[in-house]
């Protein structure tokens, strides 16, 4: 059993002394080569293995047809996490890179090809950035279905800062090319 810690605490870093306030995020995963599923549990597992982060939550998984991918792409596997952090926002999205990298993530010129594992920061608090390598919250999350429903499924009452309640954005996009995957579920903890 994974363990929440209160989000109205301060962690301070018993180093540096440094006050870090815990925070909620979402974390989008995606998979549509080699092994999917394997691909992400793996990511669960090591965004639990992450120091000063506790996973709360896994959303059911969803098969979902590709969006504005190369033709010949195959379906993905996608799931949302919800976590509790006392990172940098920054250096959660290294950590996120890192994992990719660890499935064998391959990143070239075209956009949205297929890919062994993607995890993307798609809120973290209510952390707003804008720089190239860190988008807060996700400038596409709100018109992608395989991210709000899973991430609705845990959280009903969610809102995607900037954009309004999930429940809305969701209603407005609908679920067309979403299976729920009943025959599959991430383990948390």
């Amino acid at each position: 059993m994974t363990e929440t810690p209160n989000p109205h605490i301060i962690d301070a870093d018993t180093l540096t002394g440094e006050m870090r306030p815990i925070r909620r995020a979402v974390l989008a995963l995606g998979s549509n080569l080699g092994e999917r599923m394997a691909s992400l549990q793996g990511a669960v597992n090591a965004i639990a293995d992450t120091p000063d982060v506790w996973v709360t939550a896994a959303s059911p998984v969803y098969e979902t047809d590709p969006v504005d991918s190369p033709a010949d792409a195959k379906t993905y596997l996608n799931a949302v996490v919800l976590i509790d952090t006392t990172l940098a926002a920054s250096r959660l999205m290294d950590r996120a890179l890192a994992i990719e990298d660890a499935f064998e993530r391959e990143r070239g010129e075209v956009p949205n090809a297929p890919r062994t594992l993607d995890v993307d920061l798609v809120v973290v608090g209510d952390r707003r950035s804008d720089e190239p390598s860190l988008r807060l919250p996700h400038p596409r999350a709100h018109e992608r279905a395989f991210v709000l429903k899973p991430w609705f499924d845990l959280e009903p009452d969610a809102e995607l800062p900037g954009h309004g309640p999930i429940s809305e954005l969701l209603a407005g996009i609908g679920t067309d090319g979403l299976t729920l995957r009943e025959d599959l579920t991430l383990e948390v903890g």
